[in-house]
């Protein structure tokens, strides 16, 4: 399933990369995918509406399975 997102995640990152963000898959398990919003996208006060109406909408047309994407911090 890891590949299946993963090409998914490239249908949206340009629209992420246009606005100076980018997103990188960590994990997916039980469909779960976690991810990682980096670039202006990591600070911009609107990432969690991104991250549902966008990146989530995406993913669950094309991988009905998945049930949920959430964000995780950067690592530090």
């Amino acid at each position: 399933m890891r590949e299946e997102v993963e090409k998914a995640l490239g249908k949206v990152r340009p629209f992420l990369l246009a606005d100076g963000g980018d997103i990188e898959l960590v994990d997916v398990k039980d469909g779960v995918v976690q991810v990682r919003l980096t670039g202006a996208c990591g600070s911009c006060p609107m990432s969690q509406m991104t991250l549902r109406q966008g990146v989530e909408r995406a993913l669950k047309e094309s991988i009905p399975e998945i049930k949920e994407v959430v964000a995780v911090n950067a690592p530090f």
